[in-house]
C-alpha cells in the first residue's frame, strides 16, 4: 500500500548561514517580472 505525503507546513527555510531563503518569495523589486494570472475562462456547460 502506497502512502501519500502531504507538502510540509510551516516557515520558509533558513539558508545554511541562518538568514532567511528568499527564494519562495516575489519581492517588490521583482515584482513585474511576475506577472498576474490570466482569468479562467470556463467552457459553456462545465460546472464552476
Amino acid at each position: 500500500m502506497k502512502t501519500i505525503k502531504a507538502i510540509k507546513p510551516g516557515p520558509k527555510p533558513n539558508k545554511p548561514d541562518g538568514t532567511p531563503d528568499r527564494r519562495r518569495r516575489v519581492t517588490p523589486e521583482v515584482k513585474p517580472k511576475h506577472p498576474d494570472l490570466k482569468p479562467h475562462k470556463h467552457k459553456p456547460g462545465d460546472s464552476k
